[in-house]
């Protein structure tokens, strides 16, 4: 007996051997023991041989004889429906915000706040580490930073060198004269500048007034060459002991008064003070005038002359004004590039003090910790990833949409996402057209959804399978998808969407279509004329994985072809 599998189903092949009665054999000359053991091996093989022989026969006969019948036709009426035509794939949720601290430093684990799984906010307090390297790290970058920027303030300084100004408002004096291009060394004189706006007087009495004498006290200042006298005021008291040649001992004062302008310096002059009861106090003797103040100026910095302002003896000069300018071919180069080492330290500095912060951590953000490797009094070294912390309130999800379908879907737009039964919806948030990846004739866009999570109920790294509807009919025809089948027309040779219909009758516009014959032993894949079904050609809209639109062709209640149910019998024997 042999089981045979054929057609999905398990058939039962028998095969039998038969025998003939064999006649009761003469006596024969008995034999010796070991002819009978050969004797029954050649009657066994024999036996052997028939049976496989007779089994062969029936496998052949079998596998080479079969007959299909068709069963009934499966049809079904055309309907009125809703379809929607999808667009699906997949994609792979993580938080939309997440925040690691890594240590760039080693150090010893002093406090440990947190565990797995923990809640925190923004600025919880997580571990306390303990690392020399990093602090050390921040002085050493400080320093950098600090010593940098006292070299920029000389090259600065420097810069501003280069233009010699005028220190306060007065009058030019001695001024030396230059040619432009001419190199100018440092501290070259250039000319004295007097402020001539006001004047002053020192002059010496007697210690018999020292207490009648008062900072700020009004003098009548007397000046006999233009035979006028000027308020002035007593600006400062010198308890010096000048001696005069009668052996008086006397104290200086020095009087300040406004020049009306046509006043100058070592002009004779002579002030009358008054005591509280109005008695005069006179000086010693009279003094000269001198410029309320005088001032040497010199080149602070080396270079040709580019420019000259009003360098003349006798002009009057404002505060700030420019008097000589020199030039530097290095000066700006050498700014520039100190300052991208400033940056740089700079840079380095931030970065320190935010590895330092990473030794006594708080959280960056609210979330959950979702990994955290510190055990108090462990030692951790630079590059070791501590903490992790993920806010999954939100999370993003990454589909890819290929260049068919990427215009049916725009930032606002909203997506079907289901993950292990678990239903969710996404929401576009951003489209990268400039990070489209080509192949296989097609151009695939990323695409970030945000999905609310508030129950937490979505994880870190799952796989989500998405769908989004690109089209919709309401209201239209619908047929079963396997309804539609395709044939050419034998008049111009196009592929034409044809269905099967149900008719009483031949009807008048049957299409001319060039169909397969169906050869012996074939599976028919569409009904005959003889069985009531008439070609009719359509035009189909959108589908789904069930049914089709059919916008022409079709009527309501038309019942159409969908397929045979076919049975598969073997012979037997």
């Amino acid at each position: 007996m042999f089981d045979i599998v054929r057609g999905g189903n398990t058939i039962m092949a028998e095969v039998t051997a038969t025998q003939t009665p064999t006649p009761t054999p003469a006596p024969v000359k008995k034999k010796g023991p070991g002819k009978k053991k050969m004797a029954k091996r050649f009657i066994a093989l024999g036996v052997a041989a028939a049976v496989l022989a007779g089994g062969g026969f029936a496998l052949y006969k079998f596998l080479n004889t079969s007959t299909l019948e068709e069963g009934e036709i499966f049809s079904q009426a055309a309907s009125i429906g809703t379809i929607q035509s999808k667009v699906s794939g997949s994609g792979t949720a993580k938080a939309k915000e997440s925040a690691a601290i890594t240590l760039t430093q080693g150090g010893t684990v002093q406090e440990v706040l947190i565990t797995g799984g923990q809640t925190v906010m923004a600025g919880d307090p997580l571990y306390t580490i303990y690392s020399q390297a990093a602090e050390d790290e921040v002085a050493n970058a400080r320093k950098k930073v600090e010593d940098l920027n006292k070299d920029m303030a000389d090259l600065q300084e420097d810069a501003a060198n280069l233009t010699i100004r005028a220190p306060f408002a007065g009058k030019l004096q001695e001024v030396k004269e230059f040619q432009m291009d001419q190199d100018i060394s440092k501290g070259t004189p250039v000319a004295t500048l007097v402020n001539d706006k006001k004047l002053k007087l020192s002059l010496y009495f007697s210690y018999a007034y020292e207490n009648e004498i008062k900072v700020g006290q009004k003098v009548d200042v007397s000046i006999p060459a233009v035979m006028r006298s000027y308020e002035g005021t007593v600006e400062k008291i010198n308890k010096v002991s000048y001696i005069s040649p009668e052996g008086a001992v006397h104290f200086e004062v020095v009087i300040a008064f406004d020049n009306p302008g046509t006043l100058t310096a070592e002009m004779d002059a002579s002030a009358v003070l008054y005591a509280a009861d109005g008695t005069p106090i006179y000086p010693y003797e009279n003094g000269k005038t001198e410029f309320y103040e005088t001032r040497t100026i010199e080149t602070k910095a080396a270079g040709p002359v580019i420019g000259i302002g009003n360098l003349l003896n006798y002009a009057n000069v404002s505060a700030g004004e420019a008097l000589l300018t020199l030039g530097s071919s290095t000066i700006d180069s050498d700014i520039r590039s100190k300052q991208e080492e400033i940056n740089n330290a700079q840079t380095k500095l931030d970065e320190a003090v935010k590895a330092l912060s990473d030794f006594h951590a708080v959280a960056p953000i609210n979330g959950t910790v979702t990994s955290c490797t510190l055990t108090e009094g462990a030692e951790v070294k630079s590059g070791d990833t501590v903490v992790i912390i993920s806010n999954n309130t939100t999370m993003l999800v990454t589909i890819t949409v290929d260049d068919k379908n990427i215009s049916f879907i725009k930032p606002g737009s909203f997506v079907d996402l289901d993950w292990n039964g678990n239903v969710y919806q996404g929401q576009v948030t951003s489209i990268d057209m400039g990070g489209a990846q080509s192949g296989q004739g097609m151009t695939n866009y990323p695409v970030t959804l945000t999905v609310d999570n508030f129950d937490g109920s979505l994880i870190e790294g799952a796989y989500l399978q998405y769908s989004f509807v690109t089209s919709e009919s309401e209201n239209c025809i619908l047929v079963p998808t396997s309804s539609v089948k395709y044939f050419s027309d034998k008049n111009d040779g196009t592929r034409k969407a044809v269905v099967f219909v149900k008719r009483d009758s031949r009807p008048e516009d049957v299409p001319e279509l060039e169909m397969p014959e169906v050869e012996p032993g074939q599976k028919r894949q569409f009904p005959s004329e003889e069985e009531g079904y008439y070609p009719v050609i359509v035009e189909t809209g959108i589908s789904d994985t069930q049914n089709v639109e059919i916008r022409s062709g079709v009527q309501e209640g038309d019942e159409v072809f969908v397929n045979y149910t076919v049975t598969e019998q073997g012979s037997s024997w």
